[in-house]
């Protein structure tokens, strides 16, 4: 399988990372399970046996969510269809992950999941008569739902309906009853995340220590680096996308100060050449790739800020954000002096000519940072 056939593209990532801090548990989680193999990883985490009878290679994705406007805040879904290994033919399922990322459990998630599964089915059931099928012939896929929680707080509130009803004796005969998984990342222990030896068991205890003490990241990230690259060539994809998540967790996640330091723990640990020239040749794609947006896109977006702030400053600030993008894609570590001088550039001609230096140098100290606004 070839790199590009397993790895979002550089268009992709970016449109995926290209974001506010704060979604990114909720992006994160979606790009990493684009990859059916993670998919079939988080299966193995929460129902091992049952994973060994879902045929992972023919794994899709249903390209739809359930997940009504008010509620994409807080989560966000994925579908798959997959063949389900049963005597004597292979019948198939669909596998429903609801992305969960807010910072404690919800009472209502039992009611949640019952209302996305009947969605689910309720969109074959118009697939069906739309295609006119008879009736007699329709037949619902078992769907297999797992809460893919990254809080910080235990969750303690059962996925059934009973959490937010009471119920006599006499009715609890006519209450719906379901069961579903949950894999709730921060309060799972690394014998347990890591119980299969499966790369996205490793990229989740890094997860877990996010907000942990630089010590403690630290050790997680050559931990779970040193199992990364035991992958042997036929994962390269895999393991590729496993080094990109943990540089875009760095920057996305923790401050602006560790940066440097936490990136070159990480490229210090990739023993092969050949992925360290791959990520290097990925990091100039996309930072060219950021530079094209920012010119299309640039004045919309600083439209879109000025509303608040005024157009102008708006502009500013979303071509100094560009620029420092671009840096950190490249080069991994900047300054906090070199910060500190684009944050005080107002001049946007100036602010176009750093970021077309950012895209086309070798290094830092190719690009001129001195701030010529008048």
């Amino acid at each position: 399988m070839k790199i590009q056939d397993t790895m979002a593209d550089e268009t992709e990532t970016i449109n995926y990372f290209d974001i506010q801090v704060e979604h990114f548990p909720d992006r994160s989680a979606r790009w990493l399970l684009q990859d059916g193999e993670n998919v079939r990883g988080l299966v193995e985490l929460v129902e091992g046996e049952l994973a060994r009878r879902i045929d992972f290679r023919q794994i899709t994705r249903i390209d739809r969510s359930f997940v009504p406007d008010n509620l994409r805040e807080q989560e966000s879904d994925m579908v798959f269809k997959a063949p389900f290994r049963s005597e004597p033919e292979a019948d198939e399922m669909l596998i429903y992950i609801l992305i969960e990322h807010q910072s404690s459990d919800d009472l209502t998630m039992g009611f949640r999941m019952l209302f996305y599964m009947t969605q689910v089915w309720d969109s074959q059931r118009r697939e069906w008569e739309s295609k006119g099928i008879p009736k007699g012939q329709w037949r619902l896929r078992p769907v297999l739902p797992i809460v893919f929680y990254t809080g910080d707080r235990k969750w303690n509130t059962p996925l059934t309906l009973d959490a937010i009803m009471d119920i006599p004796d006499a009715l609890a005969r006519f209450v719906p009853r379901f069961d579903a998984l949950i894999l709730s990342v921060k309060e799972t222990d690394v014998a347990e995340l890591t119980k299969t030896n499966h790369p996205l068991g490793w990229l989740l205890t890094v997860l877990r220590q996010e907000n942990a003490d630089t010590e403690v990241l630290s050790a997680a990230l050559v931990e779970a680096m040193s199992h990364l690259n035991a992958l042997d060539d036929e994962h390269a994809p895999q393991r590729l996308r496993a080094f990109l998540y943990l540089q875009l967790l760095i920057l996305h996640r923790r401050p602006a100060t560790e940066h440097e330091e936490l990136r070159a723990i990480v490229n210090q640990n990739i023993q092969r050449s050949s992925d360290r020239k791959e990520l290097v040749n990925m990091s100039q794609s996309m930072a060219e790739r950021l530079f094209e947006q920012g010119v299309e896109q640039g004045v919309e977006r600083g439209i879109e800020q000025g509303i608040e702030q005024g157009v102008e400053r708006g502009k500013t600030q979303v071509k100094q954000a560009d620029v420092l993008k671009i840096l950190r894609l490249r080069f991994h570590a900047v300054p906090e002096s070199i910060t500190n001088e684009i944050s005080l550039m107002r001049n946007l001609s100036r602010l176009d000519a750093l970021l077309e230096q950012a895209v086309t140098a070798k290094s830092l100290n190719d690009i001129d940072f001195h701030n010529h606004d008048s």
